[in-house]
């Protein structure tokens, strides 16, 4: 326990930026040949069998420190390659948003209706919460539309966000989008974690906390065991600690997890 807590201090306030690092990733996956894809361009480009042989998609979730997410963007900007990012509702960044786009990339949303509705009414029973998902798929509705009409653009992929009352409840986010009709009305032609996207790739990455940091392989791992087609998930707090953003994370957790 007190390892852990260490730990869990060192990432969040102690470890050193990690951005060159991630810088060199790019450099060496680029070197390589590796074309840069967004989510949206895979889901396209599959729908017309014109994927290229070998690709990376980088997908950027913002959970809680949009500063390190820009400052991973410069980067991209430099190198000329092409990602994804998902904001959630309390950290959207419209500025931030609408650059990504522009540059060429993708900005959507980073969704989580169902675990802020069930903390929010107090409810921790699934079956609940099942009863209650028409209320929750107009909410979805509702901040996805508001979302667009400030970026003045359409939003065609989403991201499911985890938090720690879908794992109480057993239900992830993504049991909004199961309805395809739903899925229609909203726009939405692909979310993260749809098997008709992961069939896409055959190595799947997520950054990880200090000290493991990746999981189940590295992305030059990937690329030493010539890895054709990768899937690289990053979380901005994995990369640079922030005292601010993650301060601000720790005592929402608390709050939250006391108050529901």
């Amino acid at each position: 326990m007190i390892k852990k807590l260490f730990n869990r201090l060192y990432g969040d306030y102690l470890m050193p930026s990690r951005m060159k690092e991630y810088e060199n990733i790019i450099i060496e996956t680029k070197n390589q040949g590796f074309t840069f894809l967004s989510v949206r361009d895979v889901c396209t480009l599959s729908a017309s069998n014109q994927l290229p042989a070998r690709y990376i998609v980088y997908r950027h979730d913002i959970d809680s420190d949009p500063i390190t997410a820009r400052k991973m963007f410069e980067i991209e900007k430099k190198h000329n390659v092409r990602s994804s990012y998902y904001f959630r509702l309390s950290t959207v960044n419209i500025d931030l948003m609408k650059e990504i786009e522009i540059f060429g990339s993708e900005a959507s949303y980073h969704f989580e209706e169902i675990a802020t509705f069930a903390k929010q009414k107090h409810i921790k029973a699934p079956d609940e919460i099942i009863q209650k998902l028409p209320i929750i798929k107009e909410l979805f509705f509702q901040n996805l539309t508001r979302l667009e009409n400030r970026l003045d653009y359409k939003m065609t992929t989403v991201a499911s966000h985890g938090d720690f009352a879908n794992r109480k409840l057993n239900i992830v986010n993504l049991e909004l989008l199961k309805d395809k009709d739903f899925r229609e009305k909203c726009g939405i032609v692909c979310e993260c974690y749809d098997q008709g996207l992961m069939q896409h790739f055959d190595t799947r990455i997520n950054d990880a906390p200090y000290p493991v940091y990746y999981e189940p392989l590295s992305p030059i791992n990937a690329l030493q065991q010539n890895k054709q087609k990768i899937y690289f998930l990053v979380h901005p707090k994995q990369w640079r600690s922030s005292f601010f953003y993650n301060t601000k994370e720790n005592l929402t957790r608390l709050y939250e997890g006391a108050k529901w």
